[in-house]
């Protein structure tokens, strides 16, 4: 039985990655080019045991929160979002997400989730700053991460090499203070 709800939203809640989720669509979504055509994934197979590996790692780090995302109504698992390389001493997270299920894509989840998770990473885990970085050509998380309140700090030219093609990354970055103001 999965995880209970670490965080709850109105249609969403996140929770600990389970071992059984290895035995649900998680694998595919990183094995279709479509899924993964905005993230660094699919460059190598996705596998059964990649995916427990994963899984087992993401219980015990302490530098990364990794969430499951599942609707309410029904605990279908359709994404996973995460804090990662969270600094103790410069008090800093970067936000990754993805959602895999595409009949979910465009109704607004990844950014019910991502609220969930930055407020967590602002309030509880005492987070001064949550960047991402994103690939020139993917436009949601562009939009997902002005929707949060996040600046656009830098561009890195042809930073990465996906799909035959050199992709810029485009960083953003947003403060405590500018998340406390947003939510006022």
């Amino acid at each position: 039985m999965p995880p209970t709800a670490f965080l709850k939203g109105k249609r969403i809640s996140l929770r600990a990655l389970s071992e059984t989720d290895a035995d649900g669509p998680y694998i595919g979504w990183f094995n279709d080019t479509e899924v993964c055509r905005g993230n660094s994934h699919h460059v190598f197979p996705y596998t059964r045991a990649a995916a427990l590996e994963y899984i087992r790692s993401a219980a015990q780090v302490r530098t990364s929160l990794i969430l499951a995302i599942v609707l309410n109504d029904d605990q279908h698992h359709i994404g996973n979002i995460a804090l990662q390389d969270i600094h103790p001493l410069h008090r800093t997270a970067e936000l990754s997400l993805v959602i895999g299920e595409r009949d979910q894509w465009g109704k607004g989840l990844a950014g019910e989730a991502s609220q969930l998770i930055v407020a967590h990473g602002f309030n509880e885990l005492n987070l001064r700053r949550i960047a991402c970085g994103t690939f020139g050509s993917n436009v949601a998380m562009q939009k997902l991460a002005l929707r949060l309140g996040m600046k656009e700090e830098g561009r890195r030219r042809a930073a990465v090499f996906k799909s035959g093609i050199c992709e810029d990354v485009i960083e953003y970055g947003l403060l405590r203070e500018e998340f406390n103001e947003s939510i006022k």
